[in-house]
């Protein structure tokens, strides 16, 4: 008769956040939704070309379309942040690897996936740290793919969830260069006070920034600016460093209301003419980053389609 060993307290879970991450009192952390990273190469459905450049505390997996051996010109370049909640995902993962293979070759356009320092190892700003440094590595063209193909006066900042948030933490900052654009994909932003139809009660509203103010210690709450880009002591909208922006949200998605709001926000803020064209896309009967698990599906290729587009507009 076998017998298995009693739980210890070492065993106790002192943090749960979903399927993202689990926190036992030994201090083992456990991310359920990670799969195992994909190495770079040569992705033989897209012909896209990846390598990995490590850049000390993170690092970058660069992509280069077989465009780039052809076009008479350099080509933009999406840099591209992962979503997570700050706590989990890789640049290395297999949904994002697909996705950046298939965005860089759709557009054509030279790929940079930043692979920054998770919490709660790394608490925040790490990231938001790590994804400003990173950017300023791909303006100073010091990787030979970026010198050689990367048109640097056509830089997109583009994120999920998390990663739509460090878009917006990216294009905020005083100092950081002029940006051909953003596209902000279900970014997570919350707020004290609920929006559209977020729930009104007030125990489940505060869930919403539960992962948030885990992830970030020193935050002063939900209406922290970084979490919440229209509290009022948030830097003005109208300064965001983007000459237009793309906000996409998902129909099943609890941070639909919050995306919708962010982008009447910033159209009122900054005009919807000339450069301060805002683009708002809704997907519906689709849920939170669902192109990242549902990449051949019509919905995903509509939203591909329409980045593409509004990648390549004049």
């Amino acid at each position: 008769m076998s017998s298995s060993a009693a739980p210890t307290v070492e065993d106790e879970l002192v943090h749960e956040f979903g399927p993202l991450l689990r926190v036992y009192k030994s201090g083992r952390i456990e991310r359920p939704l990670m799969l195992p990273p994909v190495e770079p190469g040569l992705d033989p459905s897209t012909g896209v070309e990846s390598k990995d450049v490590d850049l000390g505390v993170y690092s970058a997996r660069l992509y280069l379309p077989p465009a780039a051996a052809t076009a008479g010109a350099k080509l933009p370049v999406i840099f591209y942040t992962h979503g997570g909640g700050f706590v989990a995902e890789s640049a290395k993962s297999p949904n994002y690897h697909r996705f950046l293979n298939d965005l860089t070759s759709a557009c054509p356009a030279l790929g940079v996936s930043v692979d920054y320092r998770l919490a709660p190892e790394h608490p925040l700003p790490a990231a938001y740290d790590d994804c400003l440094a990173a950017l300023g590595w791909v303006l100073s063209a010091a990787d030979p793919w970026i010198s050689a193909h990367g048109d640097l006066a056509r830089v997109f900042i583009a994120g999920d969830s998390a990663g739509g948030n460090i878009c917006h933490h990216i294009a905020i900052q005083p100092d950081v260069a002029r940006l051909k654009g953003a596209v902000l994909i279900h970014p997570w932003f919350w707020g004290s006070e609920a929006v559209g139809e977020e729930t009104r009660d007030p125990a489940g509203h505060a869930r919403g920034a539960g992962l948030w103010m885990f992830a970030c210690p020193g935050t002063s709450g939900a209406d922290d600016p970084r979490m919440n880009p229209m509290a009022l002591d948030a830097p003005g909208l109208e300064t965001l460093a983007c000459e237009k922006v793309m906000v996409c949200t998902a129909e099943g998605d609890f941070l639909r209301w919050r995306g919708r709001a962010y982008s009447e926000a910033l159209t009122a803020a900054r005009g919807s003419a000339g450069e301060q064209e805002v683009e708002l896309l809704e997907t519906e009967g689709e849920g939170h980053v669902f192109y990242l698990f549902k990449p051949d599906c019509d919905k995903t290729k509509e939203m591909l389609d329409r980045i593409v587009a509004f990648v390549n507009a004049a």
